[in-house]
């Protein structure tokens, strides 16, 4: 069964985290860190593994959500 509490709620507070990261002049990430990052999100999501009790996926559904929302709210807002 898939548990849409702790998901959504990652994702909500990743797109207003990621709505609130500024444009810096020096620092610029191209699309490549951001893949690296990615991968970097998934292998600590599924070292955390999932929320007690939750047994949907191996690896916290909420992390890699947060992490969605995050990069979501930077292109939308950003």
């Amino acid at each position: 069964m898939l548990y849409v509490g702790p998901s959504l709620f990652g994702f909500l507070i990743g797109f207003i985290l990621g709505t609130r990261i500024k444009e810096d002049e020096e620092v610029k990430f191209p699309i490549s860190s951001y893949i690296v990052i990615l991968i970097a999100a998934i292998l600590m999501a599924w070292q955390l593994g999932p929320f007690p009790y939750y047994h949907d996926l191996p690896l916290a559904s909420g992390f890699i959500a947060a992490f969605v929302g995050i990069i979501l709210g930077r292109i939308i807002r950003g």
